[in-house]
């Protein structure tokens, strides 16, 4: 598929007046890109960027999803999102994020027509369209992790991640994040889910992920580093029934799937056009 050319999507500066900001006590900011196709959508396609990233780091599959005559919504998760700032709590509080891409369809949807939609995400965006679908954190492993009871990887985009949350937080409210993060995020508008290089597939609830009825189709990076395939997208597509997994090549590296990353562009040109194969097929 020819890569088509670049578009400046519409930005709405949504807010959700049920979660306050991370610093303030203003309406958690949602903001929300909208890359809309030429005519009335065939059907919309929600979008969650991987962590620490931007809506725009997936411009590349929202231009690819417009041009085939998709409404391409994509969020930056507030807290979690390099426009905006980084806040420590946005990397451990997961399950912010569905309820971003919720908030988003619900906003467009009240404004324009969105037909059928599905939900596509990267990394940590991957585990979000999952949500989306019904996989919760199991909430025994979420709690060994943020009481240091198992160790956890190193995370990239906060080193200093851990040393600062405990400079700040108190068991009360941990015990509250153990409540909130094993809860279903599933949004039953969302009809079919796209998951590239899915992360927190390990901390994940084992049944949830085997009652998610939707399509699914999950796609794996062979020299990714960051969420190897044997742990994250092969654990997914051996769980959720009926999904599919394919890889976009044993050199393909994990940051391959950023927009900015030239030496990705062939492996994003191949999991675009499966992208918009999949939705015109699930979502018809």
């Amino acid at each position: 598929m020819a890569i088509p050319p670049a578009t400046t999507p519409d930005v709405l500066d949504l807010t959700d007046p049920v979660r306050p900001a991370w610093l303030d006590d203003a309406p958690r900011p949602v903001r929300t890109y909208l890359w809309r196709p030429a005519s009335t959508p065939r059907g919309t396609v929600l979008l969650s960027h991987g962590s620490g990233g931007a809506a725009v780091t997936l411009s590349w599959l929202a231009e690819a999803l417009a041009a085939a005559g998709f409404l391409a919504v994509g969020v930056d998760h507030h807290g979690n999102s390099y426009p905006t700032g980084y806040v420590a709590e946005a990397f451990a509080c997961w399950w912010d994020r569905p309820l971003d891409l919720t908030v988003a369809l619900s906003e467009v949807a009240a404004r324009e027509e969105t037909g059928p939609v599905g939900v596509a995400g990267y990394s940590a965006g991957g585990y979000t369209a999952a949500a989306l679908l019904g996989a919760r954190i199991d909430r025994g492993i979420y709690s060994d992790v943020v009481h240091e009871r198992i160790p956890s990887a190193p995370n990239p985009e906060y080193p200093n991640i851990v040393e600062e949350l405990k400079s700040r937080l108190t068991e009360a409210d941990l015990d509250q994040w153990i409540d909130h993060c094993g809860r279903n995020y599933r949004d039953a508008r969302a009809r079919a889910g796209f998951l590239i290089c899915p992360g927190m597939a390990p901390a994940l609830d084992t049944e949830s992920l085997r009652h998610i009825e939707e399509p699914v189709s999950i796609w794996s990076a062979g020299a990714d580093d960051q969420t190897p395939a044997p742990e994250y997208a092969l654990r997914y597509a051996s769980l959720i029934p009926g999904a599919t997994h394919q890889s976009a090549g044993d050199s393909v590296e994990h940051y391959a799937f950023l927009a900015e990353n030239e030496a990705g562009a062939p492996a994003r040109a191949m999991v675009a056009t499966a992208a918009v194969d999949f939705f015109t097929r699930t979502l018809a």
